[in-house]
């Protein structure tokens, strides 16, 4: 039974392994295989030489106060095979254990980032699996989009939220709804926003209809929202072609909540907006009369983006009818 101790050394630097804790490791597997075989001496003992690389079985030999008073090799017919393809399943394991662990390290630093992939075939139809290179990336059914397909081989950007070891290796859970994916898209865009000069304050999103979102800026002169929008529209575009299509509405973010919700509620004009409670986050907000179903939206989805982006309870009305519920 014999190791290359010259090339295991040299796989130990090279995966940053102590030596020691794999040689332990194999001589633990050796005697387990060793104890399964058919006479099978009892207090015997694995043990690779660090100088020739032999893995012997030692089993002691004690006299008869019970002390032990020497040892003897112990040598199983046929076992030399058994030995030898043990040693060599566990460095293949240490290895790839240690490749998991790059792995995971690597992607858990992505955790709250935007990465790209390429859409490989799976045997589960309702999840989307993304080659990222060193490993795949899984899009559970929960965080896609309704409505978005992705044929094989299609080069697509995805939100990471979780990296973890699992079972059969590191696993990279993604997601296609988070509304950080259209965050984090804007950023790739727009070096504005890298360079700190602008920030998205708040983000609200009903995944594969229509986003809001909220933005500053830090520096004088500096256009907000023309700087989400790009020249010719082109930054904003790239983001929504990305997303298939889903509306992007870029607002003004201020520290006055009733310009705040004014603002929100865009694409509609606002006439007034009234702070109705402060404790509640109430707000009471007068649009003209052909502007009421704008301001509210198809089934309520402008109005309701807009209370998830301010967080404000916004009662909408025309100025010509009576208020309508709040919306949340």
């Amino acid at each position: 039974m014999h190791v290359d101790i010259k090339l295991l050394t040299s796989l130990t630097i090279e995966r940053e392994i102590p030596l020691d804790r794999l040689i332990i490791a194999i001589e633990t597997a050796v005697l387990t295989a060793y104890s399964q075989t058919e006479g099978a001496k009892r207090h015997a003992g694995a043990r690779l030489d660090r100088e020739t690389g032999e893995i012997k079985i030692v089993v002691p030999i004690f006299g008869e106060d019970g002390e032990k008073c020497g040892e003897e090799i112990d040598e199983p017919e046929g076992f030399t095979r058994i030995a030898t393809s043990t040693a060599r399943q566990i460095i293949k394991q240490k290895m790839r254990e240690t490749n998991d662990a790059e792995i995971v390290t690597e992607f858990t630093a992505s955790v709250g980032d935007v990465v790209s992939g390429v859409v490989q075939q799976g045997r589960d139809p309702r999840m989307v699996y993304v080659n990222l290179g060193r490993v795949e990336g899984k899009v559970p059914h929960q965080e896609q989009v309704p409505g978005e397909n992705f044929a094989h081989g299609e080069r697509i950007k995805c939100f990471v939220i979780d990296v973890k070891q699992g079972l059969k290796g590191p696993e990279v859970t993604l997601s296609r709804s988070h509304p950080a994916l259209v965050k984090q898209l804007f950023a790739l865009e727009v070096p504005e926003i890298t360079d700190r000069i602008v920030e998205i304050m708040a983000i609200a999103r009903e995944a594969g209809h229509r986003t809001k979102i909220a933005v500053r800026t830090h520096r004088a002169g500096v256009s907000p929202k023309g700087s989400l929008i790009g020249p010719m529209g082109a930054r904003a575009r790239a983001v929504m072609d990305e997303l298939h299509g889903e509306k992007i509405d870029i607002v003004d973010w201020s520290e006055d909540p009733a310009i705040f919700v004014g603002h929100a509620l865009a694409p509609a004009r606002v006439e007034k907006v009234e702070i109705i409670d402060l404790a509640t986050r109430s707000a009471k907000v007068t649009v003209p009369d052909f502007q009421l179903s704008l301001a509210i939206g198809k089934d309520g989805q402008n109005a309701r983006l807009a209370a998830r982006l301010t967080g404000w309870r916004i009662d909408i009305h025309s100025d010509a009818l009576p208020p309508s519920a709040p919306v949340e």
